[in-house]
């Protein structure tokens, strides 16, 4: 990685699972240089699926458990600007690498800390995944279609919303503080606190007596039937979006039909009727001829595309949305700067070099030690 805003900054993973190396994928894509720690001879837990968020990366492979190891760690963190585990609370510090011997050592640490729960409350020992955490937020209450259970929002909203990004937030954040005070910090990241911060529009409008208790009955969950998702003849859908009035007429033109003739869409009494009406005209074309049909116009209607499907699609190739390499494709970091562009390296992890250890202080005893350590096993 060369370039990029964050450019010679220098960040140290704790190998771990989900928003922790996405958190890290972006500090690498935006100029980081991020080292991560792996455990040697070991395969790590879904490689195949972190392939992307992994990028990036040179790797060290230490285990944590021999204390001679974790004196190794702790000499990169010397270098280190920040560091990034994904523990249960209380695992770093069992294996000496907590907040409190890091920042001794090293007062201007950054030490970014992800979990599920948080660090304390309750719940901060037990077990969990992104649907358990949206759960407990009224998130994933709110997902799902009339009459029916809520539907999991894949682990987009949890995992990588409310806590890969948040973690980046906070990280980023406490670097801007430290650039005044010159003092790291703790950044405790938990997914809970990020996914209740994404639902403040959702709690407002709750508390305005706009957002009832039944699930697909909502303005903006599909309910309205100018904002929600049709199917068309073969079997594909269009995402519409037509909540303001302008938007609104363009989306009847497009459908041919009479406004003067339908019932009024302010009043949620007439939506299922609306909602008829609006079924069986998508329901006359293909997907391909309603994007035509509404292409260049302010109707906000667009097609619901594949995950393959997106990449090619003319807007992502204008502005070069995702990235084709080798390994196939891949999103392109986010967002973009004008002055300091980010150069993503969109590889697999390889080894750290001598040279890199070098500049992170490492002597040339230390370095041969940390190279005789050995490697993480290959992913499969």
């Amino acid at each position: 990685m060369s370039g990029g805003p964050l450019h010679g900054l220098r960040v140290l993973e704790l190998a771990a699972i989900g928003p922790a190396p996405y958190a890290c994928m972006m500090l690498a894509d935006l100029g980081a240089e991020v080292i991560r720690v792996d455990r040697p001879g070991q395969r790590r837990a879904f490689a195949a699926w972190h392939r992307i968020l992994d990028r990036g990366r040179r790797t060290v492979a230490l285990d944590l458990k021999d204390p001679s190891d974790t004196g190794l760690l702790l000499r990169l963190v010397d270098g280190a600007d920040v560091l990034v585990e994904g523990f249960r609370p209380g695992v770093a510090e069992r294996l000496g690498a907590g907040p409190g011997v890091c920042r001794d050592r090293n007062p201007a640490l950054v030490y970014g800390r992800m979990t599920g729960w948080g660090q304390d409350g309750p719940l901060a020992h037990a077990p969990g995944h992104d649907i358990n955490y949206i759960g407990l937020t009224g998130a994933l209450h709110a997902i799902g279609p009339a009459g029916g259970a809520p539907v999991p929002p894949v682990n987009l909203l949890g995992d990588f919303g409310g806590g890969g990004m948040l973690l980046v937030a906070g990280i980023l954040a406490a670097l801007v503080e430290r650039s005044r005070s010159g003092r790291g910090q703790v950044v405790d990241a938990a997914i809970v606190d990020g996914t209740a911060s994404l639902t403040g529009m959702l709690l407002a409008m709750e508390q305005a007596g706009e957002w009832g208790a039944d699930r697909g009955g909502n303005l903006l969950d599909g309910g309205a039937p100018f904002y929600t998702v049709y199917t068309c003849a073969d079997g594909g859908h269009v995402a519409v979006g037509a909540l303001e009035e302008r938007f609104y007429l363009a989306l009847l033109a497009g459908l041919g039909l009479d406004a003067a003739r339908l019932p009024d869409r302010d009043d949620p009494a007439n939506w299922p009727a609306l909602r008829r009406e609006f079924e069986a005209r998508f329901a006359t074309r293909t997907r391909t001829e309603w994007t035509a049909v509404f292409e260049g116009t302010q109707a906000c209607v667009t097609p619901v595309l594949s995950l393959p499907e997106a990449a090619g699609h003319p807007h992502h190739r204008a502005r070069g949305t995702y990235l084709r390499t080798a390994d196939g494709v891949q999103p392109a970091p986010a967002p973009r700067f004008e002055r300091t562009p980010a150069q993503p390296e969109p590889t697999a992890p390889h080894a750290a070099s001598r040279h890199l250890l070098a500049r992170w202080g490492l002597t040339e005893p230390e370095r041969a030690r940390l190279s005789a350590a050995g490697q993480p096993a290959p992913a499969r």
